[in-house]
């Protein structure tokens, strides 16, 4: 007799056979998503921790973003930036005055966006600052993720992103995350143009810097002439309990690189933002993208900014971080399997008391993954943990008692 496969099985098989295996997703398949929750193909329900890595920061589906992208997707879809369209500068103007920079350059993913603050970093050196052309040198930190292309994965120190895929891109200067005197160090060399740096190392294990080190951070790029370049791709949009994580200590970045949560997790969109100042170095041809700054985009990216500021997403990540941070400290203290838990707002991770290339965390998100909660590991033995924004506390309560009730049986 044949052993007949589950759909969940089916799916997997199909994405093994003919998709390219450079992820390894948690075994479940999913095939809805509403709010706080995602459904697999099987029906059965669970509260997603993950957000789609800080992407769903306003839910699931959201009907009022996904409103404004189906009703923009019926008039107009694309032009490219051969030809204005009717509603780009509407979110231009929109996303500046949200941020309060001078001007945008409007990108689809978080890489291009990182790419395109390079290369604007880059000509300011040049055009402005008076470096030498191809001498101008960008300070990146170590445990650093700005991305998978060529050029972000040269100054990774991650070999698995980067083993056979050089020859790499010169001009960064890798120092350590959290350090300043590394820092004042390498701003004696010559031709430094700017620091690119995230407030939050997500992918690193959500590694909290020290309070004050952003702020002294900025303070000696301004000193030096340095752009203070800040990747909020993932620790912007009231994920961390403010609009940016950078406004944890009043930071304001020469450049500020936005993605995932901008787009509402419900289409491409990603964004550079800086003052006249630097942005207008970038001239007609320079640089660009066909989908960029597309009316669905823009319209998707307005709706998805209403949304946080409308439902207050930056005070209820703030409120319920600190609530889960609590809950997840008892936690630590009574069993040995977790030895700590950062964070700020919504976004945080628990260490598991293993090592790096055990698969306990892998193990425990599976236990998870059964008791209806969605979450993956990280870096081998760190869990991250980043639910959706709208997730109400009585919601969170019930989330704890799962991961507490799975830490329970994992010891068993």
């Amino acid at each position: 007799m044949v052993e007949q496969k589950t759909a969940t099985e089916e799916i997997i098989a199909l994405e093994e056979k003919y998709g390219a295996h450079n992820y390894h997703p948690l075994p479940v398949v999913l095939s809805k998503g509403e709010g706080v929750y995602v459904w697999d193909v099987e029906g059965k329900k669970y509260f997603d921790f993950l957000s789609a890595y800080s992407a769903v920061n306003q839910g699931h589906c959201h009907p009022k973003i996904i409103g404004a992208m189906v009703e923009q997707a019926k008039t107009l879809t694309l032009t490219s930036r051969a030809f204005y369209n009717d509603v780009l500068g509407e979110y231009e103007k929109y996303v500046c005055e949200f941020f309060g920079f001078d001007k945008v350059l409007p990108m689809n993913t978080g890489a291009e966006a990182v790419e395109t603050a390079i290369k604007l970093c880059r000509k300011w050196a040049y055009e402005k600052k008076g470096i030498a052309e191809d001498q101008a040198k960008i300070i990146v930190c170590d445990g650093n993720f700005h991305g998978r292309t060529t050029t972000i994965v040269s100054f990774s120190n991650d070999q698995v992103a980067r083993k056979n895929f050089g020859p790499f891109t010169s001009g960064f200067i890798n120092i350590p995350y959290n350090d300043i005197d590394a820092l004042e160090e390498a701003l004696k060399q010559d031709n430094i143009a700017g620091m690119l740096v995230e407030p939050i190392q997500g992918e690193a294990g959500v590694y909290v810097p020290d309070e004050g080190y952003l702020k002294a951070a900025d303070k000696l790029c301004k000193a030096n002439g340095v752009l203070f370049i800040a990747d909020e791709v993932q620790t912007g949009v009231a994920r961390t309990g403010r609009l940016l994580a950078v406004d944890h200590e009043n930071v304001k970045p020469d450049i500020l690189i936005l993605g995932k949560a901008l787009s509402g997790g419900a289409y491409p969109v990603s964004a550079v933002l800086a003052n006249d100042e630097v942005m207008m170095v970038i001239k007609p041809g320079q640089h660009g993208s066909t989908f960029g700054g597309n009316p669905i985009a823009a319209k998707v990216a307005i709706a998805a900014l209403e949304v946080v500021k409308e439902e207050k997403l930056a005070e209820k990540s703030e409120y319920l971080g600190q609530l889960f941070r609590s809950e997840m400290q008892k936690l630590v203290d009574s069993n040995d399997l977790i030895s700590k838990v950062r964070g700020k707002g919504l976004l945080n991770a628990v260490v598991i008391n293993d090592t790096e290339d055990s698969s306990t965390a892998w193990d425990i998100c599976l236990k998870l993954r059964d008791n209806g909660l969605l979450a993956k590991p990280t870096h081998g033995n760190i869990i991250r943990f980043a639910p959706p924004l709208v997730m109400t506390e009585k919601e969170l309560m019930e989330c704890v008692v799962i991961i507490k009730k799975t830490i329970e049986e994992f010891k068993k």
